[in-house]
């Protein structure tokens, strides 16, 4: 039996890669096609369609992660003479696999197995919530080593830049984390998700939640936190010397990761693959295990819960390229500013929140919630308020005319 479990283990994990591998290739078709619509202009549409009658066709674009991959793949691949050649060939490798491997303890559904294990997940660890700290920690070394081993002042100049970014967010994203895990009082991801079968931690914890959200988005380098790629300031940044597929394993680094800390959000903050009357003994699982028989009725309920759980996640990737058309980037003094002096304090706020409610209402979940919700907003309308610009619109000038 611990053999078949071992190659059980194996197949989950060969799943778990290549799903996440071509997530990314979709997702960045998603992004640009989402962004044409948004901006008013034509996305990708020439590789790959389906023709329909009357001219009109279907899925126009849809080849496009795939030519662009066979380009990369064929792209012939350049070493800078002065670079540190090893560590220069393994940097993309530190990047991309701690990308890869947050899933591992992520509860992507409900599906008991024989092994009084989850089909849908692959290791349900004790120190389930550190691991993932710990994991997306480690995507720093890939970019800071990025820059060092090319032996170029524009890269390293971009490496440390992006390392002080990700270092700066790391800590208000740790203490957003800790407030669910102080809620839930374990580390343990599927307990996490089991209890938020009455209520999702967004209400109790909406000033988390706001964190986690900006936190997340300057940990994976996105809009409007992309300083790493400033071409005016750093001619690329800290992938400016590689080429090729060493180029692209950075770009699906970012990828992997952005819908990787989505699907982390939806877990801490959105009740997982919760969904009122879909959780264990809910309504749908008896309704299913009655008319279908426990095993098939388990299959069936496995699935509807990993379709809830990807919709949630879609929700927020979704917002994210959202965010990306809409905001512009920041610059770096502002970047640290919100880093150090906002989001830091507030995380701070938020612990002290949810201490002091789960200390005054330790068997009431409907007054921490209330008290937890509306404390947060308070926060938050505070903090925006005290944020505005104190230069009236009419007093900013546009254009400047000359005589």
């Amino acid at each position: 039996m611990d053999w078949i479990y071992i190659i059980v283990l194996i197949v989950k994990c060969i799943i778990i890669t290549l799903g996440a591998t071509t997530i990314f290739a979709y997702f960045t078709l998603f992004e640009r096609k989402t962004l044409a619509r948004m901006q008013n202009r034509i996305g990708p549409n020439r590789a790959g369609y389906i023709p329909l009658p009357g001219g009109r066709k279907l899925l126009n674009g849809f080849l496009q992660p795939v030519a662009e991959a066979g380009k990369l793949f064929f792209k012939e691949d350049v070493v800078p003479l002065m670079a540190d050649k090893w560590v220069y060939i393994l940097a993309p490798a530190f990047a991309v696999i701690p990308a890869i491997i947050i899933w591992a303890t992520l509860p992507l559904g409900w599906w008991p197995g024989p092994w009084q294990d989850n089909w849908l997940q692959v290791a349900d660890i004790d120190v389930g919530v550190l691991y993932i700290l710990a994991v997306t920690s480690l995507g720093v070394y890939g970019l800071a080593i990025a820059g060092w081993s090319s032996n170029s002042k524009y890269s390293m100049l971009g490496g440390v830049r992006a390392s002080a970014q990700v270092i700066s967010y790391e800590l208000a994203l740790g203490l957003a984390v800790l407030g669910v895990v102080m809620q839930a009082q374990s580390f343990r991801t599927s307990e996490i998700v089991a209890a938020q079968q009455g209520m999702w931690n967004i209400i109790p914890q909406i000033l988390g939640f706001v964190i986690f959200l900006v936190a997340s988005t300057a940990e994976v380098v996105r809009s409007p936190f992309d300083l790493v790629e400033a071409e005016q300031e750093l001619v690329g940044g800290y992938n400016t010397e590689f080429g090729s597929m060493k180029f692209a394993l950075f770009f699906m680094t970012e990828y992997i990761k952005l819908v990787a800390m989505n699907a982390v959000c939806a877990m801490l903050f959105l009740g997982g693959w919760t969904f009122p009357g879909l959780e264990i003994g809910g309504v749908v699982a008896t309704g299913l295990n009655g008319a279908l028989g426990q095993m098939f009725g388990q299959a069936v309920f496995g699935i509807i819960t990993l379709v809830v759980f990807l919709l949630k996640t879609f929700a927020l990737s979704f917002f994210a390229v959202w965010i990306r058309a809409t905001i512009p980037r920041t610059r770096y003094d502002q970047l640290m500013d919100l880093g150090w002096k906002v989001l830091l304090p507030l995380a701070l706020v938020n612990i002290a929140i949810i201490a002091v409610t789960n200390v005054a209402f330790p068997d009431n979940t409907l007054a921490v919630a209330g008290v937890g919700f509306v404390a947060g907003i308070i926060v938050l309308a505070v903090v925006t308020s005290q944020t505005k610009s104190s230069k009236p619109k009419s007093q900013v000038t546009l254009v400047r005319k000359t005589s």
